[in-house]
């Protein structure tokens, strides 16, 4: 194997001949890039050959579904990625056009043991990458992630002979059976299935339809120049747009799905987007009414709702808050045998019998209608409002640099433990729990909370606060973060603050 560089630059021979690869692409839980400026189609072939050499090194049968999503140039990243796990003996199942979640769903329906999914999900054109695992349900860590980084990039990898392609034209069909089978509302709910013309335009819609939705889609034709935003449910304009529609149509709700299909957001009859942690509570209220000892995984930025409302501590309800990152809540929610994992982001992971425990959007916008159905007459705005009120924040970012950032977080983790070993208080209150699986988030007696943590991919910390009780005890939280984090000079702007 040629060992990569990564100072070719376009437009040269040399460009035409080596391959181009970056390191810093190679992410906690996936690979993306800058196609062209920080890899080429030679380096993605490279990244095909590493892959499937570790497979071989890790002794996992070298089968496995590639599929990709809707740019215009993502075919062509997923050819030669195939060439690269050709080359290491790959016997390839290429499903075509996909959502990552049915990439996901191949691996059981074709019996692969792996997947290669080419999308750089909402990212911007320009941008490019593979979600890869081998062991369904579950995709790459960080250890994983870094054992093919070291192969490719110090040119480590082994080609095989034995490699095989399989073309698989009918995976749409199949998927959509599979999601729908089993699943039929009493009434026509009406959902506008918003698509900011990715991928999702050409499954969810129909997913919708199937199972008895009255469906309209918007920005459901698919168009790799995304002519009016990214495909991102997280973002405002998308957001915006989504709860416009709703107020057009007189639509029940609004679910939007992100460019690959494994996110799902969720905006009310009245417009209103209802972000994803909430969402994951609605969902455990009505979950937990039809499964006994229900447990759920939900990330440590999501609302303490699942520890406070009335509802799930009558039921028993266990919830485990982990690590952020669709990685890792999957991982968690397999390994604990939960019944569901939910993140803000709008990841949402079922394990059976609702799902097969990967990220699925469409598998998580069929579960909020099923809530609707089976709650009657009841909105979802009314739902909503059901719940108890808390007062948060949105997901603030103090910059700082990614050379200090794990150092300041280590502080604080120091600063709220100790006080909490030593029986102190914070806002004049016992501290309730400090869980620090991933930067700290401690929690008052009044469920007041905060978290910090730093970012996963820019350079930055991640602060978010919460308080069951009162705005004042919110803010009062915000500002103790606020106020350790100031003795630190590495500690610079917030994008925005409470």
């Amino acid at each position: 194997m040629i060992k990569p560089r990564s100072d070719l630059k376009p437009n040269t021979a040399d460009y035409e001949n080596f391959p181009l690869v970056t390191a810093n692409g190679f992410r906690e839980y996936d690979a993306r890039w800058l196609f062209g400026k920080e890899i080429n189609l030679l380096g993605i072939q490279a990244l095909g050959l590493g892959l499937g050499t570790y497979l071989n090194d890790i002794g996992v049968q070298p089968k496995i579904v590639t599929g990709h999503d809707y740019r215009s140039y993502s075919q062509s990243i997923k050819q030669s990625l195939i060439l690269g796990l050709l080359q290491a003996g790959c016997e390839v199942h290429d499903i075509g056009l996909a959502l990552s979640p049915v990439a996901y769903y191949a691996q059981f329906a074709l019996d692969c043991p792996a997947v290669a999914m080419v999308t750089a999900s909402h990212n911007e054109n320009g941008w490019t990458g593979v979600k890869m695992g081998a062991q369904r349900p579950l995709t790459f860590g960080p250890d994983e992630i870094n054992a093919i980084k070291k192969i490719v990039l110090e040119g480590l990898g082994k080609p095989r002979p034995g490699g095989s392609y399989i073309a698989v034209p009918d995976m749409r069909e199949t998927y959509l059976q599979a999601v729908t089978r089993g699943h039929k509302l009493s009434r026509p709910i009406k959902v506008i299935a918003a698509c900011g013309n990715g991928t999702a335009g050409a499954f969810a819609p129909e997913a919708l339809r199937r199972i008895g939705a009255e469906v309209i889609g918007m920005d459901t034709e698919l168009d790799f120049t995304f002519p009016k935003y990214n495909p991102n449910p997280e973002d405002m304009h998308m957001l915006h747009a989504m709860g416009d529609a709703v107020k057009a149509h007189g639509a029940d709700l609004c679910l939007g799905f992100d460019g690959d299909g494994d996110r799902c957001g969720v905006v009310d009859d009245t417009g209103r987007e209802i972000f994803a942690d909430k969402i994951g509570v609605m969902l455990a209220r009505d979950l937990s009414a039809h499964h006994k000892d229900a447990q759920f995984v939900v990330d440590v930025k999501s609302t303490g709702l699942y520890l406070t409302d009335p509802v799930l501590k009558e039921r028993g309800v266990k919830t485990d808050y982990w690590k952020t990152g669709h990685s890792y809540i999957k991982r968690r929610t397999s390994e604990l045998k939960a019944l569901a994992g939910f993140e803000k982001s709008g990841h949402f992971f079922f394990n059976p019998p609702i799902g097969l425990g990967y990220d699925d959007g469409i598998v998580a916008g069929i579960a909020v209608l099923e809530m609707m159905d089976r709650a009657g007459a009841t909105k979802l705005s009314a739902l909503y409002d059901g719940l108890p009120k808390t007062w948060g924040s949105p997901t603030m970012a103090p910059e700082c640099p990614d050379d200090r950032k794990y150092a300041v977080v280590g502080a604080l983790v120091k600063d709220y433990s100790d006080l909490a070993a030593k029986g102190g208080t914070l806002l004049g209150q016992k501290i309730a729990s400090v869980v620090t699986v991933n930067g700290v988030r401690v929690t008052l007696a009044d469920g007041t909370w905060g978290l910090v943590r730093a970012s996963s991919n820019k350079p930055s910390l991640v602060v978010v606060v919460e308080s069951p009780a009162s705005e004042a005890n919110m803010r009062a939280m915000f500002a103790d973060i606020d106020g350790r984090l100031s003795k630190h000079p590495s500690v610079g702007e917030y994008d925005q603050k409470i």
